[in-house]
């Protein structure tokens, strides 16, 4: 689904009318007839397409995250996937005031990068990541890895963030993403390590154990590559349960 198809973040639009809109042809900008909803909600419709259309030339993410209902981000993913950033990170714990980031992956443009603490590791290269990126994609980054990084390395991540686990939860997906992965069907090349054996792998490569950097730092790459398919997945569902459906209402 393409924000082009979208008329939810106009005043006077809900989910309701939108899918009307939707079954009675409006199924993008170029098709809105006025006719189709009164007057003033018509106007504002007009006037938000003709912003749109500048925003969405000009490449502007921030508009559209900033318009655009919460639950109803996942619709920017399809315009703005070029560019999107899959992130993920590992930690020694979860409090972000004493804990430590060992380890940030990236996945961008098919190619994934992981930065590792005492290494590469720094404030720049983190805000580097983030700053060329259109929209960030992560799984709990909004609650966990987003306030974690900020916190850490005194940075402001300000980019378009689509969390994957609230419209995974809209299409029934609970639990963590591993266990998401496995009811979709995408597989890991380690199912055995998790998040707390990440924790033990960092502790492991500071006592010099050999290869426990190198498992570490091949689990984080998995995590966020894997964000890739999983964003695909569920962007799709989400496109034919909300929109595919609302449009066959006019066909039948």
């Amino acid at each position: 689904m393409r924000i082009e198809n979208s008329f939810i973040p106009v005043s006077g639009v809900g989910e309701t009318t939108e899918r009307t809109l939707w079954a009675e042809g409006a199924t993008d900008w170029d098709c809105f007839d006025q006719s189709l909803v009164g007057p003033k909600t018509a106007d504002n419709i007009e006037t938000f397409i003709d912003t749109a259309r500048q925003r969405l030339d000009a490449g502007d993410t921030a508009y559209f995250d900033e318009v655009f209902p919460s639950s109803e981000r996942w619709r920017l993913y399809e315009n703005f996937r070029d560019n999107a950033c899959f992130f993920d990170i590992e930690t020694t714990g979860l409090n972000q005031e004493y804990d430590k980031v060992t380890t940030v992956s990236y996945h961008q443009a098919d190619e994934t990068t992981t930065l590792v603490r005492g290494d590469d590791l720094t404030a720049e290269a983190v805000q580097a990541a983030v700053d060329d990126a259109s929209l960030l994609v992560s799984f709990n980054g909004i609650r966990f890895d987003q306030p974690f990084l900020e916190t850490s390395f005194g940075i402001d991540v300000d980019c378009p963030h689509l969390d994957l686990m609230y419209p995974c939860k809209t299409l029934g997906l609970s639990g963590g993403l591993k266990k998401i992965e496995q009811e979709i069907g995408l597989e890991r090349d380690r199912p055995d390590i998790s998040g707390r054996d990440a924790v033990r792998l960092w502790n492991e490569h500071g006592a010099g154990v050999d290869g426990a950097l190198d498992t570490l730092i091949s689990y984080n790459r998995e995590d966020a590559v894997n964000l890739e398919t999983l964003a695909e997945t569920v962007t799709d569902e989400l496109h034919e349960s909300v929109f595919e459906q609302a449009c066959q209402r006019s066909v039948e």
